[in-house]
């Protein structure tokens, strides 16, 4: 099912904590889609605490059987929304940084 090499690629796998926070689905959830055959999953453990793998392709084409397209889009949307939104605030906060810092050198310079 899985492409040669697709459980290797950076981003192309995910927990089941991860696609909960980014697609809203439970642990049931994956668990049901394996038991159909529609998921291929490994199993991880960290610190001794086992989870599941699943691949982020196969389960956005199981979300959007299950619950929609729509759905699909619209949690998608959600997640890159809080991504961007982090990312202003980081950078917002390293340029006022930055700024701080070109005044203090200005006043030094004009000395």
């Amino acid at each position: 099912m899985a492409e040669y090499g697709e459980w290797n690629r950076k981003g192309a796998t995910l927990s089941e904590v991860t696609a909960k926070d980014e697609y809203g689905v439970s642990r049931d959830f994956i668990i049901t889609g394996i038991e159909a055959d529609k998921l291929e999953y490994r199993e991880g453990s960290i610190w001794g605490n086992p989870y599941l793998r699943v691949l982020r392709s196969q389960l956005e084409k199981y979300i959007a059987e299950q619950l929609g397209t729509a759905y699909l889009m619209k949690v998608k949307n959600q997640t890159e929304l809080r991504k961007i939104k982090k990312e202003t605030a980081e950078l917002k906060k390293r340029l006022d940084t930055l700024q701080h810092r070109k005044t203090a050198l200005e006043e030094t310079l004009k000395k």
